[in-house]
């Protein structure tokens, strides 16, 4: 006789810092048998200790929570490179979040004020390795990410070609005297080119520089 093998529902955690939501949450979740709720956080640092002790799929995560917010645990999981996918589920529709949630390495991005089916197809497709945006979110996060390859054209094309020499030298990890030896021009030259840099691409410090010419491709990476 053969055995079907039924299909393991998908172990979902719930991070939010009211115990009512998520009670409606997790009913509304369970409804279908597809989804089940393993585990429950009310806060950042909580999420990350009862993590480490559960088998979950999906992290769905509120971004406004006491002792870490949802961007920050965010960050923290994805440096420490955790096998866990994660869906923000936040009252915040500026796009300021979902870029920063993007940039991070979110999967998932849905509005709490969203229909229950929204959200648990943001469910299943992040569990199956695609991403999900909020649909009304995607065009302002397509023009904020335009708007920001605009502004970085524009500051890549206003640096002289001197700037660019130094840039690269500089992303090759010389130190100021060592660039202005190899260029034949004094430090303090090298430092205000250096400044000038740093303001045209909108960075802080030499490692921020050191990035951008790397992404940018004026130095080769090996």
């Amino acid at each position: 006789m053969k055995v079907i093998k039924m299909k393991r529902p998908i172990n979902v955690m719930i991070v939010d810092d009211h115990s009512i939501v998520r009670e409606g949450i997790k009913q509304i979740l369970e409804l279908d048998g597809d989804i089940k709720v393993n585990a429950e956080a009310g806060s950042g640092r909580e999420c990350i200790d009862v993590l480490d002790e559960n088998k979950t799929d999906v992290l769905l995560l509120d971004i406004n929570m006491p002792n870490m917010n949802g961007l920050q645990v965010l960050q923290h999981l994805r440096e420490k490179k955790t096998d866990v996918k994660i869906l923000i589920l936040t009252i915040h529709n500026e796009v300021e979040y979902l870029m920063r949630a993007v940039e991070i390495g979110v999967e998932g991005y849905v509005l709490k004020d969203s229909d229950s089916t929204v959200l648990k197809k943001a469910i299943l497709s992040i569990n199956s390795g695609d991403t999900f945006i909020q649909p009304e979110l995607t065009p302002l996060l397509r023009r904020r990410l335009e708007d920001r390859s605009l502004k970085t054209k524009r500051h890549r094309d206003s640096l002289t070609k001197r700037e660019i020499e130094v840039l690269k030298l500089l992303a090759e990890g010389l130190f100021n005297k060592e660039i202005a030896y190899t260029l034949n021009i004094s430090e303090k030259t090298v430092k205000n080119h250096v400044s000038n840099i740093f303001k045209k691409i909108n960075v802080s410090d030499r490692t921020q520089a050191a990035v951008y010419a790397i992404k940018h491709n004026l130095v080769d990476v090996f």
